[in-house]
């Protein structure tokens, strides 16, 4: 396949461009006067690709404890808050999509919660919804394949769709009356003559590779993204707090469908990024979503991007 050289420039524009993108009105700053948007769109580079993080939402949620620390005491989960200057009673969440420009294909990793907000935000990309030539998805929780569709019709009418056999399955044979098996039934399985299923190590497409990571859901995975020496994981719902879930991994998360195999993957996966220096873009992770990870006692501390991958 030959490269797109339209749509490279289009990625490679978004990178600077970064003020001019937008959220919902209810993001809008209004202090002093002020009206400027936060942004919805950051592109880096890895090697090759083109790495756009694509904000679809983000909303305040009370009850942080209850969501987030499962098996805390109260001390330490008000010391951890304290000391990273959050609420120990409220977070905010984040819900990043993820665009990567292979050069031959453009590959979007999960579609949001179905509002609106991923068109919004591939917009400020400058990539239209029928560009889109892979939908992978991480897991089939609401929030991630939401946007599959837009009314009845599929929201990516040209892509291939692919997610690891043991999300689909599981999914799939719940019976009527679950609300996420509803919702995969409704979003999912209409397209799945057009998905691959897929297992651990499989290859999605040059320098893109799947990672079992299961416990948030049965076939929850992360991807690898390998180009010209450098790497790259997309965690997906991994870790589901930037502070709390890297500090003790072993808290329990309410969404995480098998709490221990959850702390595994948690532990396996954000040690090796530790080890290795490797990069991650954490779905949930406070826009842009991508940073590293560093050890820190018993756990982990997640250090945001700033620079590093503007080149």
């Amino acid at each position: 396949m030959t490269l797109n050289l339209t749509r490279r420039a289009a990625l490679g524009g978004a990178a600077t461009l970064p003020l001019a993108a937008t959220l919902p009105a209810t993001a809008i700053a209004d202090g002093h006067g002020g009206k400027a948007k936060a942004p919805v769109a950051r592109s880096f580079t890895l090697g090759s690709l083109g790495v756009t993080t694509l904000l679809d939402g983000t909303v305040a949620r009370d009850g942080a404890r209850e969501i987030f620390g499962g098996g805390a005491s109260d001390e330490d989960w008000a010391r951890v808050s304290a000391d990273n200057f959050i609420s120990a009673d409220s977070a905010q969440f984040y819900f990043t999509p993820t665009l990567v420009d292979t050069g031959s294909e453009l590959v979007l990793f999960d579609t949001g919660l179905g509002q609106g907000g991923i068109q919004t935000a591939l917009a400020q990309a400058g990539v239209t919804p029928d560009q889109i030539d892979v939908v992978v998805l991480t897991h089939m929780h609401p929030d991630h394949i939401g946007g599959m569709t837009t009314g009845d019709a599929p929201t990516f009418p040209n892509a291939r769709y692919v997610t690891a056999a043991a999300e689909y399955d599981f999914w799939a044979a719940m019976e009527a009356g679950n609300r996420v098996g509803d919702l995969v039934a409704a979003k999912v399985t209409p397209l799945a003559d057009r998905m691959s299923f897929v297992e651990d190590g499989a290859s999605i497409a040059p320098g893109i590779t799947a990672m079992a990571s299961f416990g948030h859901t049965p076939g929850h995975m992360c991807y690898m993204l390998e180009s010209d020496g450098q790497q790259l994981v997309l965690t997906a719902d991994l870790a589901n707090h930037y502070v709390w879930s890297f500090a003790h991994p072993e808290w329990e998360v309410r969404f995480d469908m098998d709490k221990a195999a959850a702390t595994a993957s948690r532990r396996n996966v954000l040690g090796m990024l530790a080890a290795d220096r490797v990069p991650m873009i954490g779905y949930h992770m406070p826009f842009p979503a991508a940073g590293y990870v560093e050890p820190r006692g018993d756990g982990f501390r997640f250090v945001p991007v700033s620079y590093q991958m503007m080149g």
